[in-house]
């Protein structure tokens, strides 16, 4: 049996889009990968993006958010960023044998709950086929 790589998925708070990203990841190609996600300053899971993966069939109620200090001393095969390159700085970390980044606006940032729920959406679909071209190899 082969060793699953290990991924972790960075945001500023990892509380929407690195979520998703981890949930997506371990839904797709959990016989292959071992997802983790974190956060530059982590707040709690936004509600609404817990629901918007139940949409898919993807249960990610027991995610919780973590700090990056929390698995800084953690050996990852792969870093993959997911920011806003005009709001967010880009969180550093120390392994990875290979990096991915992908730019996607903060879904968190839209006050209007219902306008939010349909950017979440937008935003889960899009990490979706980032992940399955980045991973799916």
């Amino acid at each position: 049996m082969s060793r699953k790589e290990k991924i972790i998925f960075l945001s500023a708070h990892n509380s929407a889009r690195s979520q998703m990203a981890e949930g997506l990841l371990r839904h797709l190609y959990g016989d292959r990968y071992l997802a983790y996600s974190a956060g530059v300053d982590p707040r709690d899971v936004d509600p609404l993006v817990v629901d918007v993966m139940a949409e898919k069939g993807i249960d990610i109620s027991r995610q919780r958010s973590k700090s990056t200090k929390v698995l800084w001393r953690t050996s990852f095969d792969v870093v993959a960023k997911i920011r806003d390159m005009d709001r967010e700085p880009c969180p550093l970390f120390p392994s990875g044998r290979w990096r991915a980044m992908m730019l996607l606006k903060d879904p968190l940032t839209v006050e209007d709950a219902e306008e939010r729920r349909r950017v979440l959406r937008e935003a889960r679909d899009e990490l979706e086929r980032w992940i399955v071209e980045a991973f799916g190899r």
